[in-house]
């Protein structure tokens, strides 16, 4: 997988795009979704990067500045066709490693508490994320889990 930074508007990424907001929406309430749209994704204090398989967009993910030393995990996603690969952990050690480059200290996510995410807190843990409180904006929520890691 070649991972890029694009820009999240991308005519090639719609099926990325509907599949992470289906998935989103599949089993947590309304209030309870905080992932952004391609349009809010399309903004300077987002890095959005999407990896690729022969040519063909498989995985996206991006990292949000929250303030100079801290930035969050954004819209991490991988097509259902291409999980089980490794594609998550590349994106995930790929973020990780733009955010250091950019500056970051600290490098938090939220997730959802759900069955369906059990996978991605698996993959936030093995990558040295641990449960945190809510960080800038979010609240407790019953259906978030919050995880951060230093970067230094």
């Amino acid at each position: 997988m070649l991972i890029s930074r694009e820009s999240p508007l991308g005519t090639d990424l719609a099926l990325l795009m509907a599949r992470h907001t289906a998935d989103m929406h599949a089993d947590t309430p309304p209030e309870s979704i905080h992932m952004m749209d391609a349009g809010q994704l399309d903004v300077p204090a987002v890095q959005f990067f999407v990896g690729r398989i022969a040519g063909q967009a498989a995985a996206m993910g991006a990292i949000k500045e929250i303030d100079a030393s801290h930035a969050e995990v954004k819209s991490m996603h991988v097509l259902i066709e291409h999980r089980g690969k490794g594609l998550s952990r590349a994106m995930l050690d790929h973020l990780i490693a733009a955010a250091r480059a950019s500056g970051f200290t600290r490098l938090s996510l939220e997730t959802g508490t759900q069955e369906m995410f059990t996978p991605a807190r698996r993959l936030y843990e093995k990558a040295g994320f641990t449960e945190c409180p809510p960080f800038e904006g979010y609240t407790l929520d019953p259906n978030s889990h919050y995880m951060t890691r230093d970067l230094a």
